[in-house]
Protein backbone atom coordinates (compact mmCIF):
# COMPACT_ATOMS: atom_id res chain seq x y z
CA UNK A 1 0.00 0.00 0.00
CA UNK A 2 1.14 3.64 -0.83
CA UNK A 3 1.46 6.45 0.81
CA UNK A 4 -1.18 7.79 -1.11
CA UNK A 5 -3.84 5.00 -0.18
CA UNK A 6 -2.82 5.57 3.10
CA UNK A 7 -3.99 9.37 2.64
CA UNK A 8 -7.27 7.89 0.88
CA UNK A 9 -6.43 9.70 -2.17
CA UNK A 10 -6.54 6.74 -4.48
CA UNK A 11 -9.03 3.92 -4.24
CA UNK A 12 -9.98 0.60 -5.04
CA UNK A 13 -11.13 -0.12 -8.71
CA UNK A 14 -14.86 0.55 -8.59
CA UNK A 15 -17.68 0.43 -11.31
CA UNK A 16 -18.01 4.10 -12.83
CA UNK A 17 -20.96 5.67 -11.27
CA UNK A 18 -21.87 3.05 -8.24
CA UNK A 19 -22.75 4.21 -5.26
CA UNK A 20 -19.08 2.72 -3.50
CA UNK A 21 -17.45 4.96 -5.95
CA UNK A 22 -18.70 8.10 -5.04
CA UNK A 23 -18.47 7.57 -1.04
CA UNK A 24 -15.80 8.83 0.71
CA UNK A 25 -14.13 7.40 3.75
CA UNK A 26 -15.59 9.93 6.00
CA UNK A 27 -19.33 8.87 4.52
CA UNK A 28 -18.69 5.39 4.67
CA UNK A 29 -17.53 5.38 8.34
CA UNK A 30 -20.71 7.31 9.43
CA UNK A 31 -22.81 5.24 7.19
CA UNK A 32 -21.15 2.06 8.64
CA UNK A 33 -22.88 3.26 12.25
CA UNK A 34 -25.93 3.86 10.61
CA UNK A 35 -25.94 -0.17 9.18
CA UNK A 36 -29.40 -0.86 9.96
CA UNK A 37 -31.15 2.21 7.88
CA UNK A 38 -31.78 1.83 3.77
CA UNK A 39 -27.99 2.81 2.16
CA UNK A 40 -29.25 5.68 -0.14
CA UNK A 41 -30.67 7.18 3.22
CA UNK A 42 -27.78 6.65 5.03
CA UNK A 43 -25.41 8.47 3.10
CA UNK A 44 -27.53 11.31 2.46
CA UNK A 45 -27.24 11.29 6.84
CA UNK A 46 -23.89 11.11 6.95
CA UNK A 47 -22.93 13.70 4.39
CA UNK A 48 -25.48 15.63 6.25
CA UNK A 49 -23.66 15.86 9.42
CA UNK A 50 -20.42 16.15 8.34
CA UNK A 51 -21.45 19.49 6.39
CA UNK A 52 -22.90 20.46 9.57
CA UNK A 53 -19.41 19.63 11.47
CA UNK A 54 -18.26 21.67 8.79
CA UNK A 55 -19.99 24.43 9.54
CA UNK A 56 -19.49 24.16 13.10
CA UNK A 57 -15.20 23.77 12.67
CA UNK A 58 -15.23 26.45 10.53
CA UNK A 59 -13.61 28.71 13.77
CA UNK A 60 -11.76 26.01 14.41
CA UNK A 61 -14.04 24.70 17.80
CA UNK A 62 -16.88 23.20 17.94
CA UNK A 63 -18.98 24.33 21.32
CA UNK A 64 -21.42 22.38 23.37
CA UNK A 65 -24.61 24.71 21.96
CA UNK A 66 -23.42 23.86 18.18
CA UNK A 67 -22.90 20.35 19.53
CA UNK A 68 -26.38 20.26 20.58
CA UNK A 69 -28.14 22.03 17.97
CA UNK A 70 -26.33 19.34 15.48
CA UNK A 71 -27.56 16.39 17.70
CA UNK A 72 -31.54 18.12 17.42
CA UNK A 73 -31.39 18.71 13.99
CA UNK A 74 -29.69 15.16 12.55
CA UNK A 75 -32.84 14.03 14.67
CA UNK A 76 -34.99 15.71 13.63
CA UNK A 77 -34.35 16.12 9.74
CA UNK A 78 -33.07 12.86 9.78
CA UNK A 79 -35.75 10.91 11.58
CA UNK A 80 -33.66 9.17 14.09
CA UNK A 81 -33.65 7.96 17.89
CA UNK A 82 -31.92 10.77 20.04
CA UNK A 83 -29.14 8.22 20.93
CA UNK A 84 -28.13 7.38 17.72
CA UNK A 85 -28.28 11.16 16.46
CA UNK A 86 -25.85 11.56 19.55
CA UNK A 87 -23.65 9.02 17.52
CA UNK A 88 -23.51 10.31 14.12
CA UNK A 89 -22.76 13.80 15.21
CA UNK A 90 -19.93 12.71 17.18
CA UNK A 91 -18.76 10.69 14.30
CA UNK A 92 -19.07 13.22 11.91
CA UNK A 93 -17.46 16.26 14.12
CA UNK A 94 -14.39 13.41 14.74
CA UNK A 95 -14.48 13.01 11.01
CA UNK A 96 -14.07 17.04 10.39
CA UNK A 97 -11.63 17.39 12.64
CA UNK A 98 -9.30 14.47 11.40
CA UNK A 99 -9.76 14.71 7.69
CA UNK A 100 -11.77 17.90 7.26
CA UNK A 101 -9.24 19.70 4.69
CA UNK A 102 -9.02 16.92 2.57
CA UNK A 103 -12.83 15.70 2.93
CA UNK A 104 -15.28 19.13 2.72
CA UNK A 105 -15.33 19.09 -1.13
CA UNK A 106 -15.66 15.32 -1.92
CA UNK A 107 -18.75 15.55 0.87
CA UNK A 108 -20.16 18.47 -0.47
CA UNK A 109 -20.31 17.49 -4.10
CA UNK A 110 -21.20 13.67 -2.98
CA UNK A 111 -24.31 15.51 -0.83
CA UNK A 112 -25.07 17.23 -4.04
CA UNK A 113 -25.08 14.69 -6.30
CA UNK A 114 -27.49 12.83 -3.87
CA UNK A 115 -29.99 15.84 -2.70
CA UNK A 116 -32.64 17.36 -4.08
CA UNK A 117 -32.65 21.36 -4.65
CA UNK A 118 -35.26 21.64 -1.78
CA UNK A 119 -32.93 19.43 0.29
CA UNK A 120 -29.47 21.50 -0.58
CA UNK A 121 -31.52 24.85 0.83
CA UNK A 122 -33.22 23.20 3.49
CA UNK A 123 -29.27 22.46 4.45
CA UNK A 124 -28.83 25.85 3.94
CA UNK A 125 -31.20 26.79 6.56
CA UNK A 126 -29.90 23.53 8.64
CA UNK A 127 -25.88 25.73 8.43
CA UNK A 128 -26.95 28.77 9.55
CA UNK A 129 -29.01 27.17 13.05
CA UNK A 130 -25.91 25.36 13.67
CA UNK A 131 -23.95 28.80 13.61
CA UNK A 132 -26.11 30.85 15.40
CA UNK A 133 -26.38 28.13 18.04
CA UNK A 134 -23.92 30.78 19.89
CA UNK A 135 -25.59 34.04 19.49
CA UNK A 136 -24.09 34.68 16.17
CA UNK A 137 -22.78 34.04 12.84
CA UNK A 138 -18.96 34.48 12.61
CA UNK A 139 -17.12 35.43 9.58
CA UNK A 140 -15.52 32.39 9.35
CA UNK A 141 -18.86 30.12 9.39
CA UNK A 142 -20.49 32.94 6.71
CA UNK A 143 -17.62 31.82 4.42
CA UNK A 144 -18.11 28.33 4.92
CA UNK A 145 -21.36 28.24 4.69
CA UNK A 146 -20.81 30.30 1.34
CA UNK A 147 -18.31 27.94 0.00
CA UNK A 148 -20.72 24.89 0.83
CA UNK A 149 -23.50 26.14 -1.21
CA UNK A 150 -20.94 26.84 -3.97
CA UNK A 151 -20.07 23.39 -4.08
CA UNK A 152 -23.68 22.38 -3.94
CA UNK A 153 -23.83 24.03 -7.45
CA UNK A 154 -26.74 26.52 -5.47
CA UNK A 155 -26.98 30.37 -7.02
CA UNK A 156 -25.12 32.88 -5.31
CA UNK A 157 -28.99 34.08 -4.83
CA UNK A 158 -29.96 31.14 -3.24
CA UNK A 159 -27.34 31.50 -0.75
CA UNK A 160 -28.03 35.65 -0.22
CA UNK A 161 -31.84 34.40 0.19
CA UNK A 162 -31.60 31.83 3.07
CA UNK A 163 -28.52 34.11 4.48
CA UNK A 164 -31.03 37.07 4.61
CA UNK A 165 -32.90 35.74 7.13
CA UNK A 166 -30.13 34.97 9.57
CA UNK A 167 -29.54 39.15 9.05
CA UNK A 168 -29.54 39.93 12.98
CA UNK A 169 -26.90 37.29 13.41
CA UNK A 170 -24.37 38.33 11.46
CA UNK A 171 -21.48 39.05 13.43
CA UNK A 172 -19.86 41.71 10.69
CA UNK A 173 -23.30 43.62 11.07
CA UNK A 174 -22.91 43.75 14.81
CA UNK A 175 -21.79 46.92 16.72
CA UNK A 176 -18.58 46.83 17.86
CA UNK A 177 -18.50 45.91 21.91
CA UNK A 178 -22.04 44.67 21.74
CA UNK A 179 -22.12 41.68 24.38
CA UNK A 180 -23.26 38.22 22.78
CA UNK A 181 -25.25 35.85 24.01
CA UNK A 182 -22.78 33.82 25.85
CA UNK A 183 -21.03 37.04 27.01
CA UNK A 184 -18.78 36.83 24.30
CA UNK A 185 -17.96 40.56 23.01
CA UNK A 186 -17.84 40.99 18.94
Amino acid sequence: MGILELLGWTRPATPAGSAAAADTETVRKIVGALDRLEPARARFIAAFAYLLSRVAFSDMDISADETAAMERIVQEKGGLPEEQAVMVVHMAKTQNRLFGGVENFLVAREFAEIATREQKLALLHCLFAVSIADGSVSSAEDTTIRKIASELLLDHTDFIDVKTGYREYLAVLKEPGTVEPGGASS
